[in-house]
Formats: C-alpha cells, structure tokens, sequence
C-alpha cells in the first residue's frame, strides 16, 4: 500500500537523529505519499541536516512545546509549506535525570512537573496549536510506552506516560465531534538516543528480545513506524482514545 498517506499533509515533532522513531516515520510517511514537516528543538541545525537524509528533505520548524509562543505561532509557521495538516505525530518525552534511575522516592516536584507538561501535557498543548490546520479525518498520534508495570529505572517518566494515555482519552472525547482522531502507538525498546538516556534501559531490551512471541529487533524502528502510518491514513477511521501495541506482542505475555 505504497499510496496509503497519498495526499496527507503531515507534522512530525520529536526528531533528534536518523535513529529516532519519529525520523523513520516520516520516512515511512514521505514513502506512503505524504507531504513532511518537522519540528526540531534546541540543535535545530542537527535535525536541519536530519532532514536531508529523507527522501525528500522537510523543512523543519522550531518547537518548543514549553513556550507559549512557540505553540501560538507554530499554526502560521506549517502554512508557509502546507495549506493545512491531516495528521501530527507527537514524538515528544522528556524527564530530568533526577526524575530517572531509581530516585522515584526523592524526586522534586519540579522535576515531576517537568515530566509531565513534556511527556503528557504537551500533547494537549500540539493538538490545540495545530487545531486550525485540522479537519474531518485527521489524525493525533503520540508514541508510548508500556505503563502498566512499573520498570527499573523508568520512574517518573512512567507516571508521565500514563498520563499521556489519560490525556490520548480526553483529547478523542473533546475533538471527536469534529473527526480529529487521538490516538496513541506503545512501541517496545528501539535503541535511539532518546532511549539511552534512560538509565537501566538495557533491561527492557533483554526481557523483549526474549519473551515477544514475533520477536523483537531493537534496531529496527520500521514496524513502529508503519504502525504510524497506518493510524495516520483513512484505513483506521472509527479509531480513537486507543493504545495501539507495536511491541512484538510482549505486552500481551505473563511472566
């Protein structure tokens, strides 16, 4: 289904490197007929040069879903390329390191907060920025991680995962009269930077590598990115307020 996003004008947010899941999804989206535009933050020129190595470069725009002004102009700013946006990839997680590593007990609220505006609130925040590019059959997909258990190490950043999922239920309830979908892709451990900075992240990648049914390559983000894909396009219309596992099928195993 090469033609699945033909026509699609798509935001993604969240790319650091070529490694990243969101880079391999815009790739994924660009080779299904999309049109790309990135957002970047802080090193804009890194992922400036990211962005060449799609197969067609994307303009990038600056993104920080932290200021105001940022979101309140970032509508203006995806005009200057596109008309308008069917569909936006939130691929946006960030935590202290204070907040990680098995400090869940001593951890700041500062830190919290931080956590949590980033890795949840933030989605509410791109949805309502974005909200005058949308229309009927647009799509808000954000990236998860299993939250049901708590994982060494991960701390904070699970509790701010879990409220992305609240915050995934609430956004498909407040924007579903208008046919804006909000949905949310649980991807298992693929080695990006973003997942190195987790301290104890090695011991997700083992237990994967080993108990997913499928099996699990953690160098290979193509399958969460096609899963991407798919909640983007029109074949998954009826879907909203829905965590859809691209893991293997490790979430669905018993110890």
């Amino acid at each position: 289904m090469s033609n699945l996003l033909e026509g699609k004008r798509i935001l993604v947010t969240g790319i650091i490197t070529d490694a990243s899941i969101a880079f391999h999804a815009a790739k994924a989206a660009q080779e299904a007929g999309a049109t790309v535009v990135l957002t970047g933050f802080g090193r804009l020129s890194l992922v400036k040069r990211v962005a060449k190595r799609l197969p067609t470069e994307a303009p990038v725009i600056e993104l920080d879903v932290q200021n105001q002004e940022h979101l309140d102009g970032l509508a203006d700013q995806v005009r200057e390329h596109v008309d308008g946006l069917d569909g936006v990839l939130h691929s946006i997680g960030f935590a202290p390191m204070d907040a990680l590593g098995g400090n869940f007990l001593n951890t700041g609220w500062s830190d919290v907060a931080t956590a949590v505006e980033v890795s949840a609130y933030s989605f509410k925040s791109l949805a309502m920025a974005c909200k005058p590019l949308l229309g009927p059959g647009s799509s808000l997909v954000g990236m998860d991680f299993d939250n049901t258990v708590a994982w060494p190490g991960y701390d904070w950043m699970g509790v701010a995962k879990a409220a992305l999922e609240a915050t995934t239920r609430y956004l498909a309830r407040d924007l579903g009269p208008e046919g804006i979908r909000a949905n949310l892709v649980a991807a298992g451990p693929v080695r990006t930077m973003a997942a190195k900075s987790i301290p104890g992240f090695d011991t997700f990648e083992e237990a994967w590598v080993q108990r997913s049914p499928l099996g699990w390559d953690l160098t290979d983000p193509t399958p969460v990115a096609k899963t991407i894909c798919a909640l983007l396009s029109d074949w998954m219309p009826a879907t909203t307020g829905e965590v859809v596992h691209a893991d293997g099928g490790y979430h669905a195993m018993g110890a």
